[in-house]
């Protein structure tokens, strides 16, 4: 049985580590044919990645890149010299065998990174059929030009139309295929109930690495495989990270209930809770089956802004979620961008007014200011066409869309005066706490026995903080 190494390049652990879903998926659909390991760069080190590589003697190895940068605008982190430097250059001089480069940020680039990193193959979108198809291909000496969804230096591209069927997708299986204890503390187990996005915001990728449709999962494979994990990982938290949770309707109803009537006793969390299927029956459902967060990403709740962006919701439907969040009581982290096409100071006061009106202390709201430029996207032919980039840019380096009705420096100062007076809203270049409140809170957290999220435990000491710096002493924080 042939060997094939994945690796798993991402080792960005703010705001918290995340498992690498798609390269679990990958080992787990090819292992009944080869003999596959995980390089876990999360919490590995360089002199054991090359120990791999010589004692481990792969046939094939894969490389999945996950993130170009960390998409902040004022604190911007470029990732891609990092993954050349630590993995690509000792592969190559430790190894002659084909190398395959993947993974979600891969395929938005897939030229350049094949170029730079001088790989021999890339799976450009969902890479399970094209990459068993390469693997068995390579195997026979065959003819890799006619696959599908690769690339190569030596063949023109196949634009792989023929999505996965997700009646076949197997589990992840993350703790079986790579060591998942040093998750557990921070991150989160991670679910993919579905690919692809029918949605038009105008900045998303997801529509072009997924397809531009909601294929989704049957409900029975997800339960099948938290309950399965929940077995042999215990009180372990399972994070549902497609583009939107609740799309399309129905969908996230019928998983909530598959686990309800398990009664698997688990905690979830989500992110993208769309407005539009955000119901009571919805909030219901969710409080039953375990959930114990959501993330909720409007971006905007200026109905100008809401428009401009693309949304597929109205602010009296966001306003309708937020009032069901505030019901329920369900713990939130809230996602606003500032900074897109047609923002002013007006809307940017709508949204600060949604925000005071609807989100509690206890919630946190992250603000973004400038939009990360994908090509491919409505944001770059309108940032191509006001001026903002020329045709022959190719971005990889980050370029960041900002209105220029305020300019960057106004935003900033908006956004900064907004934010002192408002602790729970979290500007995107705060939003990674020091390694001294990380562990402030988990002394906490293990001292009170909490359950909450990260996120309010955090909160409480930022609450603390602003009070101490007003009145030169610490007050109550939120229960």
């Amino acid at each position: 049985m042939k060997r094939v190494l994945l690796i798993n390049t991402n080792t960005e652990k703010m705001p918290y580590p995340v498992p690498p879903v798609g390269v679990c998926i990958l080992a787990s659909y090819i292992k009944h044919k080869y003999d596959v390991k995980i390089f876990d760069a999360m919490f590995d080190n360089q002199e054991n990645f090359i120990k791999e590589l010589t004692e481990y003697k792969p046939d094939y190895i894969g490389v999945s890149i996950r993130n170009i940068d960390n998409l902040e605008y004022d604190n911007s982190k470029y990732y891609i010299d990092a993954i050349y430097n630590d993995f690509i250059i000792p592969i190559k001089k430790t190894s002659s065998v084909p190398l395959i480069v993947g993974g979600s940020a891969y395929s938005i680039y897939p030229e350049f990174f094949l170029e730079k990193f001088e790989a021999d193959y890339g799976v450009v979108g969902e890479g399970e059929n094209p990459l068993l198809a390469l693997l068995d291909t390579l195997g026979n000496n065959g003819d890799t030009s006619q696959i599908p969804g690769v690339l190569s230096k030596k063949s023109k591209f196949i634009i792989n139309n023929n999505y996965f069927n997700l009646e076949n997708l197997p589990s992840a299986d993350i703790d079986l295929n790579l060591d998942f204890s040093q998750y557990t503390e921070r991150g989160a187990y991670s679910i993919q109930t579905k690919r692809g996005c029918g949605h038009k915001c105008i900045y998303c990728t997801y529509p072009v690495i997924e397809g531009a449709a909601f294929r989704p999962r049957s409900p029975k494979s997800v339960a099948d495989e938290i309950e399965d994990a929940h077995k042999r990982l215990g009180n372990v938290i399972f994070e549902f990270v497609d583009s939107t949770f609740n799309d399309p309707k129905g969908h996230a109803e019928e998983i909530c209930r598959e686990i309800a009537k398990r009664k698997i006793n688990v905690r979830l969390r989500t992110m993208g809770i769309n407005p539009v299927n955000a119901t009571r029956e919805l909030f219901d459902l969710m409080m039953e089956a375990g959930f114990a967060q959501i993330d909720c990403t409007p971006d905007s709740a200026s109905p100008t802004m809401i428009k401009n962006m693309k949304k597929n919701f109205t602010l009296e439907e966001l306003e309708r979620a937020a009032r069901l969040i505030k019901e329920y009581n369900m713990p939130t982290m809230w996602f606003f961008i500032f900074g897109g096409p047609g923002e002013s100071e007006k809307t940017i006061n709508e949204s600060f007014e949604f925000i005071d009106k609807w989100i509690g202390q206890e919630d946190m709201a992250h603000l973004t200011i400038g939009i990360r430029i994908f090509p491919k996207t409505d944001l770059h032919k309108i940032a191509i066409e006001e001026g903002y980039l020329s045709e022959e840019d190719n971005i990889i380096t980050p370029a960041f869309y900002i209105s220029k009705k305020l300019g960057e420096k106004k935003i900033f100062e908006i956004i900064k005066e907004k934010a002192k007076v408002r602790p729970n809203c979290i500007p995107a270049s705060e939003s990674k706490p020091p390694r001294e409140m990380m562990e402030a809170a988990m002394n906490i957290r293990k001292k009170m026995n909490l359950q909450e999220p990260m996120f309010r435990t955090l909160l409480r000491l930022r609450y603390q903080m602003f009070e101490k710096q007003k009145y030169g002493i610490a007050l109550n924080v939120p229960k």
